[in-house]
């Protein structure tokens, strides 16, 4: 279905630029990872246990690693900044080879159910899509996260029928790299079944973390709002020119609420 989609032709082009509008009735395209779903615990404990089974493989060896563990603190400064993974490991000791064996546990763990249950609803969400369901908005989830492991977590916190449709990748590797090319496909995919099954997306906005949302949206033509609470720093997402930079999903839905 998505390959389909993704064929179809898209208007993209002429998609009107708002001045801060998201009148009633539109549809607002947003990521799911960072905006809604704080993944900051289950990113941490990733990091701790792909360290610990780093250690324990060399240990089999007689061999003792100088492990050097992050706080949650320097650890989310480093992945909010966009330092490489490799970066991460090399400040926590390892080096070589091991660095490699450390990434392999870090993609082996990321999206274990047991970890991904420590994710966390994001302050302001509820309030936020309540608003939205309110004004009528179309809230339309473009994520590189697989759709059953999102609306798992929508049922999770009973927020499931304030989300209009889920876009994510069939495979669950995906999100954590959080590759560009991925998002700018789905979003495009999005808008143009949006459009097929008659949504207002004149005024559409994409709102997101990262700076893959940001480049998916100007790449389509769409104004953006990269949110901070998220894993990327204010600093770092301004460097891509969003439309505009906000703290949470809540106060973005009430930028874009009081634009009207």
């Amino acid at each position: 279905m998505q390959d389909v989609i993704s064929r179809l032709p898209l208007q993209v082009a002429r998609v009107a630029r708002p001045s801060g509008l998201l009148p009633r009735g539109s549809t607002l395209f947003c990521d799911f990872d960072g905006p809604i779903a704080d993944v900051s615990n289950r990113y941490y404990n990733t990091y701790q246990l792909a360290l610990t089974a780093t250690q324990a493989d060399y240990a089999t060896q007689g061999i003792s690693l100088p492990i050097r563990r992050l706080t949650k603190g320097q650890f989310w400064y480093m992945k909010q900044n966009r330092l490489p993974d490799t970066t991460i490991a090399d400040w926590s000791g390892l080096s070589g080879p091991q660095v490699e064996d450390f990434l392999a546990h870090v993609a082996r763990l990321v999206n274990c159910s047991s970890l991904l249950n420590q994710d966390l609803l994001q302050p302001g969400v509820r309030s936020a899509l309540t608003m939205l369901q309110d004004r009528q908005i179309r809230v339309v989830i473009v994520t590189l996260r697989q759709a059953s492991q999102v609306l798992d977590f929508l049922h999770q916190y009973d927020l499931a029928t304030t989300i209009g449709q889920i876009y994510g990748p069939d495979s669950a590797e995906i999100a954590y790299g959080n590759r560009t090319q991925h998002k700018v496909s789905q979003l495009k995919a999005a808008i143009a079944d949006q459009s097929l099954l008659g949504a207002n997306t004149a005024h559409s906005w994409m709102i997101g973390d990262t700076e893959a949302d940001v480049c998916a949206g100007q790449t389509v033509g769409l104004p953006t709002l990269a949110l901070t609470c998220g894993i990327r720093s204010s600093i770092y997402l301004k460097g891509f020119a969003p439309t505009g930079v906000q703290r949470d999903l809540y106060n973005a839905v009430c930028y874009l609420s009081n634009s009207i």
